[in-house]
């Protein structure tokens, strides 16, 4: 006769012995990674702007996939500046087309019942403050909007373990009375479409962007991480440029700044086709 313990054993083992083999089974062919705890994605999406299906293997659209966690507060003393209140957004791009695609990263933070638009900034001390805490053992290999796009970012197979590149985008000065506002991504597609501005009808170049949008509790004297919430759905749409196009002049392209206002590298236009 089986005692208690000798039931629960063949009990357990009548379980984990097809779970096994089907976890072999599935791995012969797929690679399940779990994402991190608390991390968000932003599925890509077509949008009524694309010019063609951004899922095609072979389309003329390709769109990254982005996955975030909820933008985190940091103080740091920044060189020049004193003791700034840094907001941050950490992220993780992975490549699913094809082909490799070159990340140039554009970050503007966007508050909505404060209004005012803050740029991502290249701010050493406050990067290396921010590995500290979430990259303690240099593992994540964390960049900032300009080392990101210092190489093109790998495809990654269906078949295997994604080739993620993590990166953060930094801001300071933002308004602490602000609760709402939206963070919008830029680069992450080389989707484009064309708009014409008044009254010369010269003509503004847009770029498929994503749209995250967040809300803060608490006010100006208590800011805190824990107060940051995402808002869904992640958002996908056209968002103008600063490049305009005419017929005497060739498109504007602003260089990207680093802490101290010089010129680190060029942001450049994503290889924007000749108009018909």
């Amino acid at each position: 006769m089986t005692g208690t313990g000798e039931w629960v054993k063949l009990r357990r083992r009548d379980v984990w012995i097809p779970l096994a083999m089907l976890l072999v089974m599935l791995g012969s062919s797929t690679v399940w990674t779990a994402p991190p705890p608390n991390e968000l994605q932003a599925i890509p999406k077509t949008n009524v702007e694309d010019k063609d299906d951004i899922h095609k293997p072979d389309g003329k659209i390709w769109v990254l996939d982005f996955s975030f966690y909820a933008p985190r507060l940091i103080t740091v003393d920044i060189p020049g500046r004193g003791r700034k209140l840094c907001w941050y957004l950490r992220y993780r791009v992975i490549n699913k087309t094809n082909e490799p695609h070159t990340f140039y990263p554009e970050f503007d933070l966007v508050t909505l019942d404060k209004p005012g638009v803050f740029h991502d900034q290249i701010l050493t001390k406050a990067q290396e403050a921010i590995r500290q805490v979430e990259d303690p053992t240099g593992y994540l290999d964390i960049q900032n909007s300009v080392t990101i796009a210092s190489k093109p970012i790998p495809p990654s197979k269906a078949d295997a373990a994604p080739k993620a590149v993590n990166g953060v985008a930094i801001w300071d000065d933002v308004d602490p009375d602000a609760n709402r506002f939206s963070i919008f991504v830029g680069g992450l597609s080389n989707g484009w479409s064309l708009a014409e501005i008044p009254p010369d009808n010269k003509q503004i170049v847009k770029h498929k962007t994503l749209q995250l949008n967040f809300k803060r509790l608490g006010d100006r004297y208590y800011q805190h991480s824990g107060e940051i919430h995402y808002v869904p759905p992640a958002e996908w749409g056209y968002r103008a440029t600063n490049v305009t196009i005419s017929a005497d002049k060739p498109p504007a392209i602003t260089p990207k700044k680093n802490g101290s206002g010089e010129a680190n590298a060029p942001m450049p236009l994503d290889k924007i086709p000749p108009q018909k």
